[in-house]
Parts: structure tokens; sequence; C-alpha cells
């Protein structure tokens, strides 16, 4: 990582969501790389430190992704639907360092991206959640 940047690889099929947490996470000063499918991830995993995993994607099982990612060494945020609390709670059993809710990032995303990405750079990653998706923001 010459440029000190964090870097991020983003799994999400969904084009529009994909593109706005690219340019959320390089607002934030991340370096961040998306894949849509689980094909390219392994690839991936070994060049970055952190992932964040879009779980509703039709392309690829989102909780199987989050494992992957965690396997690989990389934090994990989960980004899932605000009502949907067993999904919530299968990424973080499945490693996600946190799980948020579509609409906190839609509302806050490079507040929440930025702070996330700081917590991590200086210590390691932490373990558990932070609370479920609906509590993180989403009203």
């Amino acid at each position: 990582m010459a440029s000190g940047r964090t870097r991020v690889v983003v799994v999400a099929d969904d084009l529009i969501w994909a593109e706005r947490l690219l340019r959320i996470l390089r607002a934030v000063g991340a370096e961040p790389t998306v894949v849509r499918s689980v094909e390219g991830l392994g690839q991936v995993l070994p060049t970055v430190s952190a992932a964040i995993v879009d779980l509703t994607a039709r392309a690829y099982e989102g909780l199987a992704v989050v494992g992957e990612a965690r396997a690989a060494g990389c934090r994990v945020l989960a980004v899932a639907q605000h009502d949907d609390v067993a999904l919530q709670r299968g990424a973080r059993a499945a490693g996600a360092e946190r799980v948020v809710a579509y609409r906190l990032l839609h509302e806050r995303g490079p507040e929440v991206l930025g702070a996330w990405l700081a917590a991590g750079s200086g210590s390691a990653a932490a373990s558990g959640s932070t609370g479920p998706a609906t509590t993180a923001g989403s009203r």
C-alpha cells in the first residue's frame, strides 16, 4: 500500500450502489475497487485490508462473502436492510465487524465510512458489532 490509503473492496452487484460506495470511499481517502461477483474476489482479497459487502445481492451469497473476506484477514463492514435482523446477526456471526443499514449510508455515508476506516487504521479490528442496523441511524 504505497499510497498510505486504505485499500477497500466493495462487493456489490448493483452498479448504482457500488458506484455510490466508490465515491464515498474516495471522498474519505480510501482506495476502493469493486467486485460484483465471487469469481474475482479471491484475486482481490490479498490486495486489500477491508471489505464492504452488500448482503442483499443476487449474484453471490453475502454471508459467505463476509466469511471469505474475514478469513483473508480483512475488516468487514456489511450493509443490510434495517429490518432484516436475522441477516444482520448472520453477518456478525460470519465475521462482520459492523452491520449498517442502507439508509444510514445514504444519509451519513462519508461520516460512517470515514469513522470506520479511521477506527481500523491504528488498531486491530474490533470483533462483534455496534448493534443492529435498526439502531445504527435508520428510522
